[in-house]
């Protein structure tokens, strides 16, 4: 597993992948699915014939930020089990920042993977419930939250959203998701990118992080908060079944 500290080596994991992805498809159009298109975290799709659509849960923060970004072809809000997303039409789902803060995410993963054509990529990005940052981050009282929020996080940062966390939000979480559904898993990486570690009092979050690791003698580690993998959807007759 690596660590990853720069959001540019992210990227670079996932445009690597991308640019296989389209290579592979001798020229046909990449068809492009942003699950949690409102966390303005866009794909780099430079040089490339692609149609991305976004779609994200139904808030006033989400619907602000989702109506400034312009890398969006169509985009729909609403309730994630609900939305229309039509089987095998997408050969590239990346689910960005999204399964920690919705209820039944298991729900909403499959119904994503039904979009997905087989052999098509799922590109996640997650907090980990199991870090230090997320383990604050699902415990903290919401009015205690929402306070904070205001204070720890960057001005341009999108919330606060609800901190579900489900158990798949975690590395053993999702490879146990991935083995019962027959994914590959071709990428797996951590990062560091917590809006509070950005923020104004970003000393303090950290501090806090370091506290929560301490105090569960290193279970909950202030190394890092995010979580990245590419996932692979098998091109068997297997598939059918997602």
């Amino acid at each position: 597993m690596a660590e990853v500290k720069s959001v540019v080596v992210v990227d670079d994991i996932f445009s690597q992948r991308i640019r296989e992805q389209y290579a592979g498809q001798s020229g046909r159009r990449l068809d492009v699915l942003i699950a949690g298109c409102g966390w303005p975290d866009p794909l780099n799709l430079e040089r490339m014939d692609a149609r991305v659509t976004g779609i994200d849960e139904d808030s006033p923060a989400l619907r602000t930020s989702t109506s400034s970004r312009k890398d969006l072809d169509s985009w729909t809000l609403g309730d994630l089990r609900a939305v229309p997303v039509s089987p095998r039409s997408f050969d590239v789902v990346y689910v960005s920042f999204l399964l920690e803060r919705i209820e039944h995410p298991e729900l909403v993963l499959d119904r994503l993977l039904t979009g997905l054509r087989p052999g098509g990529l799922l590109l996640l990005r997650m907090r980990d419930r199991a870090s230090a940052y997320g383990t604050c981050d699902r415990l903290i009282p919401p009015a205690l939250r929402e306070a904070l929020w205001h204070r720890c996080a960057p001005v341009d940062a999108v919330g606060p959203l609800p901190p579900f966390y489900g158990e798949i939000t975690s590395r053993e979480g999702m490879h146990s998701f991935c083995l019962t559904r027959g994914l590959m898993v071709t990428d797996d990486a951590s990062a560091t990118s917590g809006p509070a570690l950005s923020g104004p009092m970003g000393k303090l979050a950290r501090l806090a992080c370091s506290l929560v690791e301490t105090f569960t003698r290193g279970r909950r580690s202030a190394a890092h908060d995010e979580i990245i993998m590419v996932i692979r959807k098998p091109h068997s007759h297997f598939a059918r079944l997602l």
